[in-house]
C-alpha cells in the first residue's frame, strides 16, 4: 500500500502566474522504505511564458539543469524558455503525445463534426495510449541520456515539455521507477496534472461559445487530460517488450548497478 505522505511546505508549490503544472516531486516513497529527496527533481508545463517573479523564484532554486522535451513545433508555437542565470537548458524532443502538425492544427481548427470525425468514438484516447507506448519503447536512448545526466549529479534539474503531462511525465516516471518509486506513488504524482489550476489552456482559434462548447471540449478532453490509463499503457509497453521493469532499465535503458546506486544517492534520502 502507498504510504500516505505528509503535505509539502507552501514554499513547494508557489503561485506561478506564466508557468503551469510546477512541483517538487520531493517526498514520494520508495518500495524500500526512501524518499525523493525535496529540492531535487521538479516537473511543470514550459517555461516560455514565465514572469519576472517567476524566473526569479526558479533561479532560486538553485537549478543546475532544466530538460526541455518539447519538440521545433512546440517551441515555434509557444516560444523558447526564459533564461535562468547559470542553469545548463538540454532539449531533447521526444515524440508528441499527439503526434503530427496537421492533428495539432485540427485540434485548433476544427469545426464540431470535423472533431468528431478526428476525435470520436474513443479514437482521441486511442491516439494518446498509442503515443506512451511509442514514446516508452521508441525513446529509450534519449530517457537513457536523462538519466546517465542525473546519475552524474546534474541536479537539482527541472523537466518540462509543453504542458508538463506526457513527456513530462513519462521521463519523470522512469526516472522515479529507476530509483524504485512505489508505483502508486508515481501514478499519485502524474495524475496530480489534472488539478484546476495546473492544467495546460487549451487554444482554439474559435474562442467563441460555439468554438470552445461542451462537445468540443469533451472530444479535446483526451488530449488533455492525465489518465491512469494511458500510464498503465506504457508499463504494459514495458512488461511487453522487456519483461520486467528491471531488464528495461538494464537492457533497453543500458543502466548498470553502479549506475542506479549513484542515481539513488543522488535523489534519495535515508
Amino acid at each position: 500500500m502507498t504510504q500516505q505522505l505528509p503535505p509539502f511546505p507552501s514554499t513547494a508549490e508557489p503561485e506561478l502566474t506564466g508557468v503551469r503544472n510546477f512541483r517538487d516531486v520531493g517526498g514520494l516513497p520508495t518500495v524500500d522504505g526512501l524518499r525523493v529527496r525535496p529540492g531535487k527533481l521538479f516537473r511543470s508545463g514550459h517555461l516560455a511564458h514565465a514572469t519576472g517573479e517567476d524566473a526569479a523564484f526558479l533561479a532560486s532554486l538553485g537549478l543546475h539543469t532544466v530538460f526541455d522535451f518539447r519538440n521545433a513545433a512546440d517551441q515555434a508555437l509557444e516560444g523558447p524558455d526564459v533564461e535562468l542565470p547559470g542553469v545548463r537548458n538540454v532539449n531533447i524532443p521526444l515524440s508528441d503525445p499527439a503526434d503530427g502538425a496537421e492533428f495539432w492544427t485540427m485540434v485548433r481548427n476544427g469545426d464540431l463534426d470535423q472533431l468528431r470525425d478526428l476525435l470520436g468514438d474513443g479514437r482521441a484516447a486511442a491516439r494518446m495510449r498509442a503515443a506512451y507506448r511509442s514514446i516508452v519503447t521508441g525513446r529509450t536512448a534519449e530517457h537513457s541520456r536523462v538519466l546517465h545526466a542525473l546519475a552524474e549529479d546534474n541536479m537539482p534539474a527541472l523537466m518540462h515539455c509543453a504542458a508538463g503531462k506526457d513527456r513530462a511525465g513519462l521521463s519523470v516516471a522512469v526516472v522515479l521507477m529507476a530509483v524504485g518509486v512505489e508505483r502508486g506513488a508515481i501514478e499519485a504524482d502524474y495524475l496530480k496534472s489534472n488539478d484546476p489550476h495546473r492544467r495546460y489552456r487549451v487554444r482554439r482559434a474559435d474562442p467563441s461559445p460555439d468554438g470552445t462548447s461542451p462537445q468540443v471540449m469533451e472530444l479535446l478532453a483526451p488530449l488533455f487530460d492525465a489518465r491512469a490509463e494511458y500510464l498503465h499503457t506504457a508499463y504494459a509497453a514495458i512488461e511487453e517488450t522487456w519483461g520486467s521493469t528491471e531488464r528495461y532499465l538494464s537492457d533497453g535503458l543500458g543502466l548498470s548497478g553502479p549506475t542506479r546506486d549513484r542515481l539513488r544517492e543522488r535523489l534519495l534520502d535515508g
